[in-house]
């Protein structure tokens, strides 16, 4: 059981699974395109919940968000199963295979055989895509990957049923429907502002308030946890924001490459303007990025650092804010 699959590499699991799914369907997209209508960019601050024991942060909305809103913007729809038994998982999953269906599937990243030690760790939210199945061994594009690779099924059930936070439970997902024309205009429109809804949320935890919330934490773990601590805490804020496939900067290169095409397809020349001004957020959150490796690795000389990082989360806050408004604005 194999299809005439294509597989394309992507800087971000749902996004890459998204592109591979749709351009199995037929329907090409770009990666930019399918995360700027998932309204993907975010971000959002949940101490109460651990991940790797270290507050939770996240530059994007939960597992499966990306897809729904996207689908739901331009009239797809996706069919989504879990199910407790492994072995019925499995059935399903060949079901599907036998009819030729690619279909995506979250898995746990750290029984992944193929993927390098180093990139290993407890994150259940893995979007990878099963194209076929051969001598007993599933066809599996990875999106985040440039070739394909093959699991066993033993292999694939430890992953589709890995334990602790946002286990995937089995779920698997593929498009049942596309309409055959759309017209993205509206779908844009819709996306930023959906976007920029979750950016300026009046919320604590959410967008610029949750990097202020964050900012003002940083000066909170130094403090009250030591620099072993903190240092584990912003090693995992840096793993989310530059390491899980984000593209850098948590996602705000893809975000400026999407508002960048959107302003092309719109003739909208603010929209390729905030485009440039994203990258240059994008490249100060990089910079923050490579400050707080510094101090992880006993590398900085810098005074005061944990002040002057928190510094940075705050200026990072207020010109997402300011970005956001005018993003708003633009459409």
């Amino acid at each position: 059981m194999q299809s005439n699959f294509q597989h394309t590499q992507a800087a971000h699991c749902e996004n890459g699974a998204i592109v591979n799914l749709l351009n199995s369907k037929g329907f090409e997209i770009s990666e930019p395109m399918a995360f700027g209508l998932g309204s993907g960019i975010f971000f959002v601050y949940l101490p109460f919940i651990k991940v790797n024991h270290a507050p939770a942060i996240s530059y994007r909305p939960l597992p499966g968000m990306i897809f729904n809103r996207m689908a739901k913007h331009l009239g797809i729809k996706v069919k989504r199963q879990k199910f407790k038994n492994p072995k019925k998982a499995q059935e399903a999953l060949d079901e599907n295979l036998k009819n030729n269906i690619v279909t995506g599937l979250l898995v746990g990243v750290y029984h992944l055989p193929y993927f390098p030690d180093e990139y290993r760790f407890h994150f259940n939210a893995h979007n990878i895509v099963v194209f076929g199945k051969e001598n007993g061994r599933y066809l599996v594009s990875d999106p985040v990957f440039d070739y394909t690779v093959s699991l066993s099924e033993a292999e694939l059930e430890k992953v589709r049923y890995a334990k602790g936070a946002l286990a995937p439970n089995g779920h698997m997902y593929h498009p049942v429907h596309i309409p055959e024309k759309f017209d993205l205009a509206p779908a844009i429109k819709k996306a930023i502002h959906k976007t920029c809804r979750d950016m300026l949320a009046p919320v604590p935890i959410v967008g610029v308030k949750g990097m202020r919330m964050v900012a003002k934490a940083i000066l909170k773990w130094h403090k009250k946890l030591g620099p072993v601590k903190a240092n584990h805490n912003l090693v995992n804020m840096i793993r989310m924001q530059e390491e899980i496939g984000t593209g850098g900067g948590g996602f705000r290169f893809i975000y400026a490459a999407f508002l960048q095409e959107a302003g092309t397809y719109l003739q909208n020349d603010t929209l390729l303007n905030l485009s440039k001004e994203l990258v240059e957020i994008g490249d100060k959150w990089r910079d923050f990025a490579l400050e707080a490796s510094r101090v992880v690795k006993k590398r900085s000389n810098t005074e005061n650092v944990y002040q002057v990082l928190s510094d940075q989360l705050m200026q990072l806050a207020d010109l997402e804010e300011a970005f956001f408004k005018k993003l708003k604005k633009a459409i």
